[in-house]
């Protein structure tokens, strides 16, 4: 089992499997409406699959009501051009301050959700950082307290320096997990601490002391992807707070980096456009990436064709695609990490991609996941076979769609769905996980 990229497309499940994925879970963003995500992958996943309440996809429809979402996430809604005008989806959650009475319409659909078997809240505000307000982020933990699951955060801030902390993203939730309970993962905290992130790691490693449920995850790459309009790439921060330059940014369509007036230009004609950007340094990737408390998670995103459509169905060619290299080769990369650079003990980083984020979720409110993660009676058999010697990542900025090698079998809940490297087609063994929590 592995956790946390994106699971709707079928050539992404395809990806997730020739990486060793079993449980792909949509987490930071998650779904809204859960009970229609999970409809429509119900009996036709070759993965099992599972996805957070979206307080953003929530916070979206209340700020603008003709908001619909037909696919149950705004993450389609907003990379997809078709989509994106079927959905009407607008830029209002990203910008605009709630009222009162909005705050609390959000609250109540948020509850809802947790009600329909979302698993925990999905918490972007890194997208959402001048728009959504520390009552709402209080709101959510809250009941993340009351249901017992867990919030999943990208922090407030992507930054070294004050005022605008990476930690001080991070402190703002573990303030609401100290009062109200509830777990806290951080997803993908390296790119938000950046040379803040030894730091951070104590900061977390002493909320566990102090009996809180919280933990960090990273992915093994000092670049990430997102879009254009992104908060934390405006130039005030990119430049100054996280030390870098628009040569940093990468565009996606293109591959090619920008400049002032290109990044201009796609915030005034193209804010989603994908781009990609770089953060952290290597070291403190690697740091974070051997720590001994964190996990591993990709925050993949879905794939594009060069047409700018998403990449979803099953025959796409793996070739010519656009986006992240880490929708195909995250895990796969760890474990070429550990052979090549002596990053950890293998069984380690096995259990950062399997037991540990199980037993995370399983003690928030995820009885399921006390059956994943771990290979005895009882447990459900999901298997990953790859060979240590050899494994390899092979998906590139320039070819993020070339599925890794090495890794020739993939059983989920006892059906073999990778043989001899080839992903099996018309298998759909893969079971909706939710969450079981009960209200306090």
């Amino acid at each position: 089992m592995r956790l946390y990229p994106r699971v709707e497309s079928a050539l992404m499940q395809k990806l997730q499997l020739r990486n060793g994925i079993t449980t792909p879970l949509a987490l930071e963003v998650g779904a809204y409406p859960v009970s229609d995500w999970y409809q429509r992958l119900e009996g036709r996943s070759q993965t099992n699959f599972g996805a957070s309440v979206s307080a953003a996809g929530i916070r979206t429809k209340v700020l603008n009501d003709k908001y619909k979402s037909r696919t149950g996430t705004m993450i389609n809604d907003i990379f997809d051009a078709k989509e994106a005008k079927a959905s009407s989806i607008s830029q209002d959650a990203l910008t605009k301050i709630a009222s009162e009475e909005q705050i609390k319409q959000i609250t109540e659909m948020v509850e809802a959700e947790l009600n329909a078997g979302g698993l925990g809240i999905g918490v972007p505000v890194g997208y959402m950082s001048k728009a959504t307000t520390t009552t709402e982020t209080k709101e959510w933990q809250r009941l993340a307290g009351q249901f017992g699951v867990s919030t999943y955060l990208h922090g407030r801030f992507s930054s070294e320096l004050p005022p605008t902390s990476g930690m001080l993203g991070i402190e703002e939730m573990l303030s609401g997990v100290g009062v109200y309970g509830g777990g806290l993962l951080v997803q993908h905290m390296h790119q938000q601490t950046l040379n803040e992130t030894p730091e951070a790691l104590k900061l977390l490693d002493d909320a566990r002391a102090k009996g809180m449920t919280v933990m960090a995850e990273i992915y093994p790459y000092n670049y990430g992807a997102t879009i254009a309009a992104a908060d934390y790439l405006v130039p005030e921060n990119y430049q100054r707070n996280m030390a870098r330059d628009y040569s940093d940014i990468i565009e996606a369509a293109t591959m090619k980096p920008l400049t002032k007036e290109r990044y201009e230009y796609l915030l005034e004609n193209d804010p989603g456009a994908s781009v990609m950007f770089y953060g952290a340094t290597n070291e403190d990737l690697k740091l974070a990436l051997a720590h001994e408390s964190t996990i591993v998670g990709s925050d993949a995103f879905p794939l594009m064709k060069p047409n700018g459509m998403m990449a979803y169905s099953w025959k796409t060619p793996y070739e010519g695609l656009q986006g992240h290299p880490r929708a195909a080769g995250t895990q796969a990369k760890v474990l070429k990490m550990v052979r090549e650079d002596n990053l950890m003990p293998l069984m380690t980083a096995i259990s950062k991609m399997s037991y540990m984020p199980a037993k995370f979720l399983q003690d928030n409110g995820v009885e399921q996941m006390s059956h994943k993660g771990r290979i005895q009676v009882g447990a459900d058999a999901d298997i990953t076979l790859f060979d240590p010697n050899t494994v390899t990542d092979n998906s590139t900025l320039e070819e993020p769609g070339l599925p890794s090698t090495d890794i020739p079998y993939g059983v989920v809940n006892g059906t073999v769905v990778v043989e001899d490297s080839k992903v099996l087609e018309g298998v759909y063994p893969g079971q909706a996980i939710r969450n079981t929590a009960v209200r306090n």
